[in-house]
């Protein structure tokens, strides 16, 4: 009996983890606006950097003055997803980081 026991307990941790990753996911995306309020209002990060994909999309850098950064990618259908997210970020000047002509 013990032994049925433990394995619908295991059963059903492996089935809470599967469902819990996807909803986890989904609330580091949603609408650019939305996300940039938020990174605005919680941490003071601010658009700093941005590229335009091959695919279409952009990428976006946010920087706060204390240093914690968030990179946000905007697919062409208008979706934003966070895909990374730190701190100690640091600006350098071009003639710095080597890009300086």
């Amino acid at each position: 009996m013990k032994r049925i026991v433990v394995i619908i307990v295991g059963a059903l941790m492996i089935l809470v983890g599967a469902l819990v990753k996807p909803a986890e996911a989904q609330s580091n995306c949603g609408l650019r606006q939305d996300i940039a309020s938020k990174l605005e209002r919680t941490y003071q990060e601010t658009p700093t950097g941005i590229g335009l994909s091959k695919n279409g999309g952009v990428f976006e850098v946010f920087t706060s003055p204390n240093g914690t950064w968030t990179i946000l990618f905007t697919k062409p259908d208008g979706l934003s997803c966070m895909m990374a997210v730190g701190d100690n970020w640091e600006s350098k000047a071009p003639e710095l980081a080597g890009l300086a002509s």
